[in-house]
């Protein structure tokens, strides 16, 4: 993996447990504190599932498959050679928001959220915008960059 990459990595789970850490120890509990009238809320929610409180207390299988994920990517960089930008940018989303639940997980036995969006039912975290965003651009990767993706007729 590229230097710069893991760099960014570790900027962007200091971010997510930065804004974490402010979210625990500064807001009540299910309070909503509007940031931006009719768009944004903070409030502090202890997610102890998956996206819309899935997979209720299922640390150990949220553990390991953040694991898998990222050991994966981490394979098809430094093994598999794959260094397209688009990738390479997932990828980074992906291992950031990655790590940042994971150390909320393993460290608190939840994950902290604390962004509630006015057009979005559940609030979440930088952590998962991180996630979501990278596989937006893993999914455009793969459709449109990957080799195995073009069209054979």
């Amino acid at each position: 993996m590229t230097k710069w990459m893991w760099i960014f990595v570790l900027e962007l789970v200091a971010i997510d447990q930065s804004l974490k850490h402010i979210a625990r120890t500064r807001l009540k509990f299910s309070e909503y504190l509007s940031v931006i009238p009719n768009l944004l809320d903070v409030t502090y929610v202890e997610n102890r599932g998956a996206a819309f409180g899935m997979l209720q207390n299922q640390q150990w299988f949220f553990i390991l498959f953040a694991f898998s994920v990222i050991a994966i990517l981490v394979y098809l960089i430094k093994f598999k050679k794959v260094n397209h930008n688009l990738f390479l940018t997932s990828a980074t989303l992906l291992i950031s928001g990655g790590i940042g639940n994971l150390i909320d997980r393993v460290c608190l036995g939840y994950v902290v959220d604390y962004m509630k969006f006015s057009f979005f039912t559940t609030v979440c975290n930088f952590a998962d915008i991180c996630i979501v965003a990278g596989t937006v651009l893993l999914s455009v990767y793969i459709l449109f960059y990957h080799k195995s993706s073009k069209i054979r007729g």
